[in-house]
Parts: structure tokens; sequence; C-alpha cells
């Protein structure tokens, strides 16, 4: 197929209504010409993607070879059984099994999602709650792709399953007491607005916590130690939370500190001591420690740090870990911290002043975290490490001899293998000088070698992370001759706190030029082909794809916009939508003049013109409440109607899927091979 050939845009000529020429009228999900329409560009880009069918199959099919499609998920213990995953080798999901600590007794199944799979289209787990005493299993459960959630609940082990509630938040939590569960639910416009106290053996059911300030959602949380219920409700840049005794849910929540616009705080608990996280005197956050009496009361432990940016603490009955961002690697870091009753008595490790030390890596850059560590007492901390050329693997670390071992790898099969891949980090120079973190992921002997075509990868926001992370899907990629590559704009976390704060509001613009510059840094580099790059983002990274676009059309050969949210001016300007409210902190209030204008002047819909845009692949979904349907929607027919793109714009939408996309596996490989194909063939590699 020719790179040039492009396809007759008949859904956009069909469809057009010459009184919406904004083609608003897709909005009205009720009205059968909007499935209309999609189905027509489903079936233009069904056309399209015909003579790619082979191509497609083959980074199918590749991307199973190498990979264990048989999974068994690590064992978590809790006080009595040991928890786990497994997914047979022709599932789409996975099965939950128990087996007792000291026992050699037969697994027992607690759960089957593949079976309850079988009457649905779209199936997701949201979240499971096993009581304390491991008598009963909770769990809500998506069945359409929209984020509304049935509760369910168990016996263990082999309970006929019983449906509590419809339509509830995912979020749940089993008090101390064995017999209440905690569960949210969401206000008209799909907002996590209130919690509610369920007691499932006589169905009584109460609200005991609303939060009516439309920019807060409501979440829940257990410390670690089971002592205390934490409500939390926050905004994008402001947090308050609730506590309430595990043992006695009935309590009335009792609220930490009071919320302070642009204060965020997070807690932990330990003993006598909660460990509090905050921003009040510094943005990067520091540590603190209050009475449990007194929790309002913060005296400082790990002092505020110019060059590092405190994300998280989990506290055990030892000290605390401490996840934490170095601003000027881009790298972020486990700190563990052991602590004696006074908390920082004479023998406590102190590293530059501050207490504690960091945990090895296993090569930088790369991800790190602690993974699943239920036990409040355990000296044996189970790590998460992977990186963009280290498959997922589970580390065991004992905190009295240092040493680790390996709990599970993931496995690799096929031509290429770890050693086979290399990584390098560039630095772009920014439009304001400013120093942009590049990954760019290659086969090592593609390495040095003449300018290749290149995938470009972003998002940028939200204060979201792209630390490293292993594809297979990608290898499908990288040993065809494509180079992978991420830029960490500003309006993402990757360099702390300040990284976030510099690409939001006001200064959003950066993400944009951001992107632009590490597309023209790997060019100047050499490692990129200036003819032969290619642009990919989602859901908020299509908004950063999509207004790279208009600033730069020329230097992408193709874009793949996945949920793009393209439409910010009206989306923001419509409060009865999901999530708009909440984005306020994020975007801004277009009730603002000054901001209502800062907004139009790169929302990527409002700024079409007829430039020579790329070739491009929309995809939505028809079930999606976070960014709608109708936002790649109205992208495609505008596009197509200006007809200034140098390729064909396709519009894909899954009818049976949400924001996230298919939740079967194998459909989602499926439709990631159908994107990589697309891709390939616009980087003119697809010849099999």
């Amino acid at each position: 197929m020719s790179r040039s050939q492009t396809t007759q845009a008949l859904p956009a000529i069909h469809f057009r209504r010459d009184d919406d020429p904004d083609w608003h009228w897709l909005e009205s999900r009720d009205d059968p010409q909007v499935k209309a329409f999609l189905r027509a560009a489903n079936r233009e880009s069904d056309a399209f993607f015909a003579p790619l069918t082979a191509l497609e199959n083959a980074l199918y099919e590749g991307h199973l070879a190498r990979r264990e499609l048989k999974v068994t998920g690590l064992p978590t213990a809790l006080d009595r059984f040991r928890y786990w995953s497994e997914t047979a080798g022709d599932a789409d999901y996975p099965l939950w099994w128990r087996q007792a600590v000291q026992s050699d007794a037969a697994p027992e199944l607690l759960l089957d999602l593949e079976a309850r799979s079988k009457a649905h289209d779209f199936l997701e787990l949201g979240d499971m709650a096993i009581s304390s005493d491991e008598e009963w299993l909770a769990w809500t459960e998506d069945a359409s792709g929209n984020e509304y959630f049935d509760l369910y609940l168990k016996r263990l082990p082999d309970g006929e399953p019983q449906r509590l509630r419809r339509r509830i938040g995912p979020d749940l939590v089993w008090a101390e007491d064995n017999r209440t569960l905690l569960f949210t639910r969401y206000d008209a416009t799909q907002r996590p607005a209130s919690v509610w106290l369920l007691r499932p053996e006589d169905d009584h059911c109460e609200k005991i916590f609303e939060e009516i300030d439309v920019e807060f959602w409501v979440g829940l949380g257990k410390t670690r130690s089971r002592q205390w219920l934490v409500l939390e409700t926050a905004s994008k840049d402001t947090a308050e939370c609730h506590l309430i005794p595990a043992r006695t849910p009935k309590t009335p929540p009792v609220c930490v500190r009071p919320r302070e616009t642009g204060i965020e705080y997070a807690l932990e608990h330990r003993g006598d001591l909660f460990y509090v996280l905050h921003n009040r005197d510094g943005s990067h956050f520091r540590l603190d420690t209050a009475p449990v009496s007194q929790p309002a009361n913060w005296t400082p432990l790990v002092p505020h740090r110019d060059d590092v940016t405190l994300e998280g603490v989990d506290a055990f009955g030892w000290g605390l870990v401490v996840t934490e961002r170095d601003h000027h690697e881009a790298q972020v870091y486990l700190r563990v911290i052991e602590l004696t009753g006074d908390e920082l008595g004479s023998d406590v490790q102190l590293t530059d002043g501050v207490p504690g030390a960091r945990l090895p890596l296993p090569e930088a850059p790369c991800s790190l975290a602690l993974g699943d560590t239920p036990d409040f007492h355990t000296r044996q901390l189970h790590l998460r490490e992977e990186s963009f050329t280290l498959p997922v693997r589970w580390i065991e670390h004992d905190l009295d001899s240092g040493k680790q071992r390996v709990l599970k790898t993931q496995p690799l099969y096929g031509d290429l293998q770890p050693d086979d891949l290399t990584c390098r980090r560039l630095w772009a120079e920014g439009h304001d000088g400013e120093r942009i973190p590049v990954s760019v992921v290659t086969r090592a002997d593609s390495n040095g070698q003449s300018p290749m075509p290149t995938l470009l990868y972003g998002y940028g926001a939200y204060g979201e992370v792209l630390d490293p992370w292993f594809s297979i899907a990608r290898l499908e990629l990288l040993t065809r001759g494509v180079a992978f590559a991420v830029a960490h704009v500003r309006g993402g976390g990757d360099r702390g706190e300040p990284w976030y704060l510099a690409g939001k509001l006001e200064h959003k613009e950066n993400s944009f030029r951001d992107f632009i510059a590490a597309r023209q840094a790997l060019v100047a580099e050499g490692i990129s082909d200036p003819d032969r790059i290619a642009a990919y983002g989602a859901s908020a990274g299509g908004l950063l794809v999509g207004a790279s676009l208009n600033l730069a059309p020329e230097a992408f050969c193709a874009a793949v916009l996945d949920v793009p949210f393209v439409d910010v001016l009206r989306t923001m300007e419509n409060p009865d939508l999901p999530l708009t409210t909440a984005e306020y902190t994020e975007w801004g209030n277009p009730d603002e003049p000054a901001v209502r204008r800062r907004i139009r002047d790169y929302s990527p819909l409002d700024n079409l013109t007829a430039q020579p845009y790329p070739t491009m692949l929309l995809q939505g979904s028809w079930h999606d409440s976070r960014v709608p349907y109708w936002e790649p929607a109205k992208l495609y027919a505008r596009m197509t109607e200006l007809g200034s793109a140098r390729g064909p714009v396709l519009l894909r939408t899954d009818m049976a899927s949400g924001h996230g996309g298919a939740s079967g596996r194998f459909k989602a490989w499926r439709d990631n091979a159908r994107q990589d194909a697309f891709i390939l063939w616009a980087l003119g590699l697809d010849a099999l």
C-alpha cells in the first residue's frame, strides 16, 4: 500500500449538517444518526486496514510468541491464607485462588472472572477486599466500560455471589469488625462524592460522609497497621483527610486538619504517631509526625529539599519506606528509614542529613516501587522493578541482611532479549532553555546506525510520571528497526513537583513546546529520520499531540490519538459532564475570561486550520466517561472536511469499551497490533 494513498471521507460528506459546522450534534448519544456515523467511519477504517491484515496478524502472532500466555501471579500472604491469580493460556481474565499458609490443603477458587466475563462484551474489576477474618470477599465490577460499578459479596471459599448495590464507585474497604463495608457513590456528574457504610448481614446502609465541593473527589483507604480507616477528599491541588477507628466504624469521621487551598497532605500510621506527607511549607513536600491524640499537630521528620520531591510514605512496625523523586536525574528512589521509639534516636542512619538510606537501583533510568506488602511487621520487602529494557521482576529485599532475591520475573521468548536492547537518556533544550528528558529505546545493534524511523510518545498532565516500563508489544516495532522515544514533558511529574507545576494552567503551552523540542533533539542527535517520526498520545496525551500538531504539523509523518482530550474548551464549559468541575485546578475555569482565552488558544479542535497535517489514526470508545467518543469523532469530521492532511485521517470507535479500551487481553493485544500496523505503514515499514 502506498504511503500517499488516501481514503475518501464519505462519512464526513454524507453526515454533514450545514447548520452545525462544528459537528456538535455528535454529542447527542440517543440520535440514531450518531451511531450510523461512527459505524460508517469504522467501515472506512476497516477498508483502509484490509491490505494491512497480513501485517497486523504478523504483529499479533509475534506478540503472542514472545510472552508467556499462562500467567501465575506472585502470592500475597495475609494472616491465614496466601492469595494469587492465575490466567489460563487461552483466557482473557484471571481466576483468583487462595491456600492456607500453614497447610498443604488444596487451593480454593475465590473468584472466576473468566467465567463471569462470558455474559458481557466488557468486564473490568474495580476493587477486591477481603475481610480481616478472611471469611468474606467483596468486589466491584464494571460490565459496560462506563466506570459505573456493581458491588458483589460472597462467603469464602465457595459461597454464592450476591449483588448488593448497583452503579457505585469502585473503591471498597472492610472495617476491622469483619461486618462492615465502606464504599463510595457518585453524584450526577459521576464524581465520587460520598462514603457509605454497609452492613451486609442486615443490609443496613447509611451515608457517613459527603463532599459538596464539586472540585473534590472522595477516596477510601486503610492504614497498613489496620488501626484506621482513612477518608480522603481532594481536588487536583488540595486535600483533606478524615479518620475512623477501624474497629468501630460507626464512629463519626474526624478531620485531621481542615483543607487549605493549595495544600495537599496524606498520612500513614505507626504506633502512637501518624506520618503526614504534605506541601504546607514547601512545594516538594516534607514528612512530619503527629500524635494520634493530636493529628493536627505536625512535627518535621524528613525535611523539604530543593532537588527532591517526596511522593509517598508506607509505614511498618520497624519504620518507613518513603518514595522520593530526584529532580535532576528524573529518577524515583525508595528510602528506608528504621526508627526507634523516640523516632530520631542517635542510632538512626543519616544520609546527607536526611534519615534513612536509598535502596539500590537495578539500572537507571528505571521504575522501582514497593510491591504488595500487607504485613505490617515484615522485614522482607517486596519490590517491583522494570525499565525500558528490563522486563518486570519482583524482588524480596531483606532489611536485616541487605540481600535481595528474585521472586518472579516476567518471561520473555524470541529473538529480542534484554541484552539485545539499549536505552539512552537525552536532554532536549526547551524553548525557554529548560532541559527536557527524552528516553530512547532501540535494538542494541541499531545504535549508532543511520537515522531511524521513530515513534515518539508523550502524556504531560496531572503530574503523572512516565517512569520506564517494559512492553512486549513494543518489541515488534523495535525488531523492525523502529526507535521508541518518550518525551518527559512538563505537566508530568518526571522531574518532581516543579515539573508538574511548570506545565499546567497558565504554563500549559510548555508541554506542547517540550514535545516538539524532544522531536528536534532526536533529529539533532542523529537518532531519528526527520521524515519518519510518528507521534502517539492517549487521553491528555492526545491533547499534547493534537496541540503539537497545530503548532508544527510537518514535524511528524503520522499521529495516533487514542481517546484524545481534544475539545478542551467546550468540555470545560460544560459542568454537567463527568470530570469537568474536578478539572478546573488542572486546566482552569473558563468562566474566567482570561482562562477561557488561554484554553481556546491551545485546544486542538479550536485551532484547526488548513495546514499540512500528518496522516492520523483517531480512536475512541462509545462508553468512555472520561473523554467522550464525540471528541475524536468531531476531530475526524473536521479534519476530513479541511482536506489538508498529507494522508488519510481515520476514526475507529470501539462500541463495547470504555476509556481504557478492551478489557479482555487478547482483544487488547489485537487492537494494539492494528495500531502498530498503522504506525509501521506510516513509517514505510509495512512490507512483510
